[in-house]
C-alpha cells in the first residue's frame, strides 16, 4: 500500500465515523465539514487555502467538485460516490482518484434530475470558469432559498390571523 493510498484510507475511516461531508489534508493540517454539496469547496476556496497537494475524502463527487479539486491542486481524492464526468476530470488533471460506486450522473436532492451544480458545469472544461459559474450559482440558489422561506413565514402569518 503506498503513502496516498494509505493516507486515503485513514481520510476515508474518518469521513464515515465522523459522519462528514468530505475531510481534506495536506500535511498535519486538517480541514472538515458536514455541509451538504460543494459548499465546503467554496468556502476553502475563497479563504484562500493552500490546498495544493492535498489529499481528499468525500461523500460524493461529480464534476463540479472534481473542477474545484482541480482547481484547488489536490494530489488524490477519495470518493464514496464518483459520476463518470467527476472521474474524468479528476483523471485528466492528474489527480489519484479512489471510490466505492461509479454512477453515470449525481442527481438533485429530490432525484427528479441532474444536480444543479452539475448542471451549471455541464459544457464547462476550465476550472477556473466552473468556480466562477458555481459561485454565481450556488449564490442564486442561495436567494431562491432565502426568499422560499420568507415566503413560507408569510404564508404561516397570513393563516394565523
Amino acid at each position: 500500500m503506498n503513502e496516498i493510498t494509505s493516507s486515503l484510507a485513514t481520510l476515508r475511516e474518518q469521513l464515515e465515523t465522523q459522519n462528514l461531508s468530505c475531510i481534506v489534508q495536506k500535511d498535519d493540517r486538517v480541514l472538515t465539514s458536514k455541509l451538504r454539496g460543494i459548499r465546503p469547496l467554496l468556502d476553502w476556496i475563497k479563504q484562500e487555502e493552500d490546498l495544493h497537494g492535498a489529499l481528499v475524502a468525500d461523500k460524493i463527487v461529480g464534476k463540479a467538485a472534481a473542477m474545484l479539486y482541480a482547481l484547488m491542486g489536490v494530489k488524490g481524492v477519495f470518493a464514496e460516490v464518483i459520476s463518470e464526468s467527476g472521474l474524468a476530470v479528476l483523471k485528466k488533471h492528474g489527480i489519484y482518484v479512489e471510490y466505492s460506486t461509479l454512477t453515470p450522473n449525481i442527481k438533485s436532492r429530490d432525484g427528479m434530475g441532474l444536480c444543479p451544480m452539475e448542471q451549471t458545469v455541464l459544457t464547462i472544461d476550465e476550472p477556473l470558469a466552473a468556480y466562477i459559474a458555481l459561485t454565481k450559482k450556488a449564490e442564486q440558489l442561495r436567494i431562491a432559498v432565502q426568499k422560499n422561506g420568507e415566503l413560507k413565514t408569510q404564508t404561516k402569518k397570513r393563516l394565523q390571523d
